[in-house]
């Protein structure tokens, strides 16, 4: 399986309400150091309403500030819909929504 489609069905695991890191997920597909990577497979994700790569933020809990499918503020809306709470400087609590990969 290529690496961006193992992160692709990683971030497909990641529930609604939920939030993971780029290093996150680098670290469940097996390659630690490639949070960088991650996000890049996320900015050209070809199936974003299959893969929700909007519950993807990095390792401080902030959305992504130039997210691939509307901006920060899309990213925003869409984690809002599933009751995530996001600050109004663009952070997420992880340790109130974060979620850890078995």
């Amino acid at each position: 399986m290529s690496f961006f489609k193992s992160v692709y069905e990683a971030v497909k695991l990641i529930p609604k309400g939920r939030v993971a890191t780029y290093g996150d997920i680098a670290r469940y597909v097996g390659s630690p150091r490639a949070a960088r990577v991650v996000g890049y497979a996320l900015h050209v994700n070809p199936e974003p309403n299959a893969i929700p790569c909007h519950r993807v933020v990095n390792r401080e809990g902030r959305l992504a500030p130039s997210f691939a499918f509307g901006g920060m503020e899309v990213q925003k809306a869409l984690l809002e819909a599933e009751n995530v709470e996001v600050s109004d400087d663009g952070y997420v609590d992880l340790a109130k929504y974060g979620f850890k990969f078995a």
